[in-house]
């Protein structure tokens, strides 16, 4: 029995070390009316939230604006933010709050009056990592900032049923190591927990340059690979809506 009871407390023990090893994620997205608004919440990132992040830990947070489009750029900042734990998440307004120095170099943007609020609104998504890329990997790209592509994809599903199928299609089907072979550069795949267009996966993959985008989707539609994939029965109708942001990094984002 002793022997039992050992055997299930390493199991457990085991499943609990490989649910902590996947990551969490918080995407923030910043909404502004004017450029006013958008450049205080910029230095208040820059040189405030991004260095405290920095002083407890928290690397590797990305800052992100739209590309340009032909029916115009929205006035909105990306800010994603990777966290070990739900607990480490849960405490970071608290510690914040209570960090002097971030609150003397955020000054600006954190005692801003209410009819000079620097954003309209703040969107917060939480999330968890994929069980087949746990952890965020910083895009190895080098070259220009502006010309770089980080696709933010969010897929949506019309029940919770086929949102879970779409993520093993993911997973199991192989999909994230379909993307792996095409140099997608992945940073991060996650089920998103909390946020506004539930049941929905998000991911971002990074990309040289547009063209380079385009060419790498093309390979990824040509592909044996998602052919097969693509008609497997219990994947069928697994998306009913497909959101994508194409972004740069800010000079001041961890990547």
């Amino acid at each position: 029995m002793k022997k039992i009871g050992l055997f299930v407390i390493t199991v457990i023990f085991s499943l609990s070390l490989h649910a902590q090893a996947r990551e969490y994620y918080q995407l923030k997205i910043y909404s502004f009316e004017t450029d006013a608004q958008q450049q205080t919440t910029d230095d208040y990132l820059k040189t405030a939230f991004l260095p405290s992040l920095k002083r407890l830990g928290i690397q590797n947070v990305g800052v992100f604006k739209p590309h340009p489009t032909d029916e115009g750029t929205p006035k909105q900042t990306y800010v994603l933010i990777p966290f070990k734990s739900i607990v480490e998440f849960g405490l970071l307004d608290d510690t914040l709050a209570k960090d002097k120095t971030h609150q003397e170099t955020g000054k600006t943007y954190l005692e801003a009056a209410h009819d000079k609020a620097p954003y309209t609104r703040i969107e917060s998504i939480f999330m968890k990592a994929f069980v087949d890329m746990p952890k965020m990997e910083p895009s190895k790209l080098d070259g220009p900032r502006k010309d770089r592509i980080y696709e933010l994809r969010s897929y949506e599903a019309a029940t919770e049923n086929l949102y879970r199928k779409k993520v093993d299609m993911f997973n199991a089907g192989g999909e994230v190591k379909l993307f792996d072979q095409l140099d997608f550069n992945a940073v991060f795949y996650a089920e998103v927990l909390s946020g506004a267009n539930m049941p929905n996966l998000i991911y971002m993959t990074t990309h040289a340059n547009r063209e380079i985008r385009d060419a790498n989707w093309k390979a990824f539609v040509e592909s044996p690979e998602w052919e097969k994939l693509k008609v497997i029965p219990k994947y069928q109708n697994t998306v009913s809506r497909n959101d994508t942001r194409l972004l740069y990094p800010t000079e001041y984002s961890n990547y």
